[in-house]
C-alpha cells in the first residue's frame, strides 16, 4: 500500500487508540512519538529478520565492531530518513496539528557515548548498513550516560543522565541469548591425557543480557544490529545459607555490585574502586560479546579453525584489548584447542584501531589488578608476553634494548595497546598524519616488527545525518545544482567545484546559512536569554574539553578582542559570535576551570556596552549529538585548533566543512588532509607543525614565560586572570595562569597565540568579501564527500575485513 498523508494519519490515529487508548485530541507529543516508533518497528523488524537470513544463508563473513561508546543521537529521524519516510511523516504530523520537531525531540539522546570515539562508531554502523555490508556493533547498555551537564554560576555541575527513564523504543531484549561472565576466583591446573587443563573456581558470576538495536540502511532494506549488554544478577547465582540471617543484605550488596558494571559510562578511575569498575566493564563487554559470537558461529559452522574466514573482530581503541586473551581463553579452555592453534586463529581474527598518540590514553593496568579480577586471563597474558619477548630477543637482536618498553607486561604494568598490536592482524591509524606518527614515533619499534600490519583509514562521518538530515535546505540546494546522486555516492559532491563562482548558487547557500543562523539565534534567545546578531560571524568550538584541544587559546583571542574594544570603543569590527559546547571529565579540574573562565568572560563581554554589539560569547550546556545538529548548520568558522600531533583525526572538522564552515586549524589530524584537498587559500592554518612540536619536546628549550614577557597582548590577556578584573577573587583562575607559566605551557598555547590572532584577522578580511567567502565555502562542501564514513568503511571492508555487500533479494 502506498502511504499518503491521509492514510498515514489514519494509521497513526488507530495506533494511538490501540496502544494508548487515546484519541488524537487527547494525545501528547510523547504519545505521538511512541506511536510513530511502534509503527516503524513493524517494518524495521521484518527487514531485520530478512537481513539475518541473507547473512546466514550466504554464509557471509561478518565484522563485529567492539566499542565502549556508540554515540547514536536521536534515531527516529535517522530511521525515517533511511526508510524514505521523513518528509511524509513530517507532513502528516503537521496535518494532525503536531510540530514534527517537538515530536521527534521526545526521544532522548541515548547515553551510550561521550565524544568523537562514540560518534565515529555510530557513523560506521550507519555506513555498514547503508552499504549493505554485514557488520554489527558490540557495546554496553549503560543505564546512565556520562552525565548531564548544567552550568551553575559559571561552573559545570554534573547530574545523572538517566536516559533510560523512558522506554527506549528501538531496543529488543534478548533474554534467551544471556551470557555468563566470570570475575575473580582462583585457577587450578591438572594434567589430563598429557595436556595441561585449567579449572576456574570460586568466581563471581554476572549475567550479560543482550538488548539489540536495529541499524537501518539508507533505502535498501538492510538492517544490521547493535548489541548492547546489560549486567544483571539473579538469586540463582548467589549462595544462600539458612544459618545466616543476614544473607538477604549480602545478596543486595552482590546485586548492586553486579548492576554497577553497566550503570555508568566511564566511571571515575581516579580511585581504586573506580579503576576496578572500569576494568570490569571492559572485560564484561569483551567476554559477553565474544561468547555470543562463538555460539552463533558454532551453530552455523562446525570447525573453529575456519573462524577467521567468517568473522572479524575490530577493537575500537584500546578499551576492548582484552579481546585478545579472552578469545585465547575461550578457544583453549572451552573449545579444547592447543596454544598454537588458538593463537593462529586469534591473530587472524582480531584487528585493532588506534585513536590516540596521548600516553595517558594508551591504557596501562596494574598487574595485580588484572591477576585478581581475571586470573586465567592473567596467565594467558603472561604467556603471550613471554613468547613475544623471546621472539624479539632471537629474531630482532637490534631491538633487545627496546624489549622493556615493548613488552606487554613490564614494570608491573600491563600495556593494553601492546597487547592489541601483538594479537591483531591489522593496526590502523585514523588520519595520514596520525598513522605516520604511530609508525615513525609512538609505535616505531612495533612497526619495525610488524610493518605489514600498519595501515591508515582516515575517519569519516555519515553525510546522511550530518548534511541530509540536519541541514535539509542545504541538501536541497546541492541536489538542485548537481542532481541527487551525491546522496548515495557522496564523492559526487565534487561536481560542485565548477559552480563555486556561480552567483546564483552562492546566493542560495548564503540564504540557507542565514536561516540556520536565525534558528540558532532563536534557540539561544529562548534558552539563555542572550540576543545574538544573525548576521555576525558564527565561530564554533564544539568538542570535549581538554588541554590539547585548546579552548583556552580560543578564549585568549576573545579576551584580546574584548580589550581592543575597551581600548578603542569606535573600532570597526565585524560582529563575532563565539559558541562553545563541551563537557569536562568530572575529575579533570583544569578543564572545569576553563569552563568557568569561558562563562565568566561571557558574562563580562556580553554586557559591556562597548563590546556586546561586536563580540558575543555563549557556552551551550550539555553538548551532545542533538545540540550539534542545531549548531553545525549555522556555523561560519570551525575551530580545529589542537596542538599539532595530539589530535588523531577529528570528525567535527568534517561535519562543519560539509555544512559550509571554513576551518581555522593547526596542521593536525585530518586537518592536514582537508588542507590538501581544499587548497591553502580555502582554510586558515596557523601554528606549530607536528615536527616542530616534537623538536621542542626533544630539545626541551621551550620557555613559555618568554612569550608572556615579550608579547604585550598576551601579558595583558593573562594578567586579567589574576588581577580581579573578571572576579573579585584573584585566585579563581590562578591554576590556569600557573599551568601556562609554572608548568611551561604543555600544549603551546602561548607559542601559537600570535599566529592564531593573525589567522583570525585573515578570517575577518575574507568575510568582508562575501563572494570570496562563499566561494571558499562551496569548495569545502564539494570536497567534504571525501570524508564520508561510506568511503572509510569501504576501505576497511576491502583492505582489512575482506567483506562484501549482501543485497536483499
Amino acid at each position: 500500500m502506498t502511504l499518503t498523508v491521509e492514510s498515514l494519519g489514519q494509521l497513526l490515529k488507530e495506533k494511538l487508540t490501540l496502544s494508548f487508548g487515546k484519541s488524537l485530541e487527547e494525545a501528547t507529543t510523547k504519545d505521538m512519538f511512541q506511536s510513530i516508533c511502534l509503527m516503524m518497528r513493524e517494518s524495521i523488524h521484518t527487514n531485520w529478520h530478512k537481513t539475518q537470513e541473507v547473512y546466514r544463508d550466504s554464509e557471509s563473513k561478518q565484522v563485529y565492531y567492539f566499542s565502549m561508546e556508540f554515540l547514536l543521537g536521536r534515531m527516529v529521524e535517522t530511521n525515517l530518513l533511511n526508510m524514505g519516510l521523513l518528509s511524509l511523516y513530517s507532513e502528516t504530523l503537521e496535518s494532525l496539528g503536531f510540530d514534527p520537531e517537538e515530536v521527534f525531540h521526545e526521544e532522548h539522546d541515548a547515553g551510550l557515548g561521550n565524544g568523537g570515539l562514540g560518534r565515529l562508531a555510530a557513523c560506521f554502523l550507519d555506513s555498514l548498513a547503508s552499504l549493505q555490508l554485514p557488520g554489527h556493533g558490540m557495546g554496553i547498555r549503560y543505564k546512565y550516560g556520562l552525565f548531564q551537564q548544567k552550568v551553575v554560576n559559571g561552573y559545570q555541575v554534573e547530574l545523572p543522565d538517566y536516559w533510560l527513564k523512558d522506554e527506549y523504543m528501538w531496543e529488543t531484549k534478548r533474554s534467551d541469548k544471556t551470557i555468563e561472565v566470570r570475575f575473580g576466583g582462583t585457577v587450578e591446573t591438572s594434567n589430563e591425557n598429557g595436556s595441561l587443563k585449567f579449572h576456574h573456581h570460586d568466581y563471581e558470576r554476572v549475567l550479560a543480557i543482550p538488548y539489540d538495536v536495529p541499524i537501518v540502511g539508507y533505502q535498501n532494506e538492510t538492517v544490521n544490529t547493535l548489541r548492547l549488554w546489560s549486567a544483571e544478577s539473579t538469586s540463582n547465582h548467589f549462595h544462600f545459607h539458612s544459618s545466616r540471617g543476614h544473607d538477604y543484605y549480602h545478596y543486595l550488596d552482590y546485586k548492586r555490585s553486579v548492576e554497577k558494571i553497566s550503570e555508568f559510562l566511564y566511571p571515575d578511575d581516579s580511585y581504586y574502586e573506580g579503576k576496578i569498575l572500569r576494568l570490569k566493564q571492559q572485560y564484561f563487554l569483551v567476554s559477553a560479546g565474544l561468547q555470543s559470537i562463538l555460539q552463533r558461529f558454532k551453530k552455523q559452522f562446525k570447525e573453529l579453525k575456519c573462524l577467521p574466514n567468517h568473522i572479524v573482530v575490530q577493537i575500537n581503541d584500546t578499551h576492548p584489548s582484552l579481546i585478545v586473551p579472552e578469545l585465547m581463553r575461550l578457544l583453549i579452555d572451552e573449545e579444547g584447542l592447543d596454544w598454537d592453534e588458538a593463537w593462529d586463529i586469534t591473530q587472524r581474527t582480531v584487528a585493532y584501531t588506534n585513536h590516540t598518540t596521548l600516553s595517558e590514553a594508551l591504557e596501562k593496568w596494574p598487574e595485580d589488578m588484572i591477576q585478581s579480577l581475571f586470573p586465567r586471563l592473567y596467565l594467558i597474558i603472561k604467556e603471550i608476553n613471554e613468547r613475544f619477548c623471546q621472539m624479539l630477543w632471537f629474531d630482532y637482536p637490534e631491538l633487545r634494548d627496546k624489549i622493556p618498553e615493548m613488552a606487554i607486561l613490564s614494570y608491573n604494568q600491563i600495556h593494553m595497546a601492546h597487547l592489541a598490536m601483538v594479537g591483531s592482524f591489522s593496526i590502523n591509524g585514523v588520519a595520514k598524519l596520525h598513522t605516520d606518527i604511530l609508525k615513525n614515533r609512538v609505535m616505531k619499534p612495533f612497526y619495525t616488527v610488524f610493518p605489514k600490519r600498519f595501515n591508515n583509514k582516515t575517519n569519516g562521518i555519515t553525510h546522511r545525518r550530518w548534511l541530509l538530515n540536519c541541514n535539509p535546505e542545504l541538501a536541497t540546494v546541492l541536489s538542485d545544482t548537481i542532481g541527487p546522486n551525491w546522496i548515495k555516492e557522496p564523492h559526487r559532491l565534487a561536481s560542485l567545484l565548477p559552480f563555486a563562482d556561480d552567483a546564483g548558487l552562492q546566493e542560495s547557500i548564503a540564504k540557507v546559512k542565514h536561516e540556520n543562523k536565525k534558528r540558532l539565534a532563536h534557540y539561544i534567545k529562548k534558552h539563555y536569554d542572550i540576543t545574538i546578531d544573525d548576521k555576525s560571524i558564527v565561530d564554533v568550538h564544539i568538542k570535549r574539553l581538554h588541554g590539547y584541544k585548546r579552548q583556552l587559546l580560543n578564549l585568549f583571542h576573545i579576551i584580546h578582542l574584548y580589550q581592543l574594544c575597551l581600548e578603542q570603543p569606535t573600532i570597526e569590527m565585524t560582529p563575532r559570535t563565539f559558541i562553545f559546547g563541551a563537557k569536562a571529565a568530572p575529575g579533570y579540574l583544569f578543564a572545569k576551570h576553563v569552563i568557568k573562565l569561558i562563562n565568566t568572560v561571557a558574562e563580562k563581554v556580553n554586557h559591556h556596552p562597548h563590546v556586546r554589539d561586536k563580540v558575543k560569547v555563549i557556552f551551550l550546556e550539555n553538548y551532545q549529538v542533538s545540540l550539534a545538529e542545531r549548531i553545525i548548520p549555522a556555523a561560519d568558522v570551525s575551530e580545529q585548533i589542537s596542538t599539532a600531533s595530539k589530535e588523531a583525526s577529528g570528525t567535527g572538522n568534517m561535519k562543519l566543512m560539509m555544512n559550509g564552515a571554513l576551518t581555522i586549524g593547526t596542521l593536525d589530524g585530518a586537518n592536514v588532509e582537508i588542507s590538501e584537498l581544499v587548497g591553502p587559500n580555502n582554510i586558515f592554518t596557523f601554528g606549530l607543525t607536528s615536527e616542530e612540536v616534537f623538536a621542542y619536546q626533544q630539545r626541551g628549550d621551550y620557555r613559555a614565560r618568554d612569550y608572556y614577557n615579550n608579547d604585550r597582548r598576551l601579558k595583558s590577556v593573562m594578567d586579567l586572570l589574576v588581577n580581579q578584573h573578571f572576579t573579585n577573587d584573584d585566585v579563581e583562575f590562578k591554576d590556569i595562569f600557573y599551568s601556562l607559566l609554572s608548568n611551561n605551557d604543555e600544549y603551546f598555547v602561548l607559542k601559537d597565540f600570535d599566529s592564531y590572532v593573525h589567522a583570525h584577522k585573515l578570517i575577518e578580511q575574507s568575510y568582508h568579501n562575501q563572494h570570496e567567502w562563499l566561494q571558499k565555502s562551496i569548495i569545502n562542501i564539494a570536497h567534504s564527500g571525501t570524508f564520508s564514513s561510506d568511503r572509510t568503511i569501504q576501505e576497511y571492508a576491502k583492505d582489512i575485513w575482506e567483506i562484501e555487500p549482501k543485497k536483499q533479494s
